[in-house]
């Protein structure tokens, strides 16, 4: 079985899967499915082998170091531009998501469209998405 792919190999959309398969019984189901969020779905391969590899040591450094047989600095680097492919930004709290750039379109677009206030626009790309009523 072939590995799915999430990225439009022509123009790096995003794709959607539009048909599942029951390899028990046959069955075809088409339509638009939405695949389950996760910000590992933003990593390439060379990516998620290193946070395997994080994993494996436990999240220490120090033995990735022998492994992989990079400098600290490195690993370092490598690690925070996985933070920011997944969404994160170095220095913030864990919990604390950072704005994908697909998401700060939406939200320009809704505001453009008049569906949301310049205010609800506001907090929601500082990842406050509380409105006032929501709020009162």
């Amino acid at each position: 079985m072939k590995k799915l792919i999430n990225k439009c190999p022509i123009c790096a959309g995003e794709l959607i899967v539009t048909e599942l398969f029951c390899g028990g019984c046959g069955t075809t189901i088409s339509g638009q499915f939405e695949a389950p969020a996760s910000p590992l779905r933003r990593l390439n391969a060379d990516q998620l082998a290193f946070i395997l590899t994080f994993i494996r040591c436990e999240g220490k450094f120090n033995r990735m170091e022998d492994e992989l047989k990079l400098s600290y600095p490195t690993l370092k680097n490598r690690f925070n531009e996985i933070l920011a492919a997944m969404g994160y930004e170095e220095g913030m709290d864990s919990n604390q998501k950072t704005a994908s750039p697909e998401y700060r379109m939406k939200i320009l677009k809704e505001l453009e469209k008049g569906l949301i206030t310049p205010d609800d626009a506001e907090r929601k790309l500082r990842g406050n998405t509380e409105t006032e009523q929501e709020t009162k």
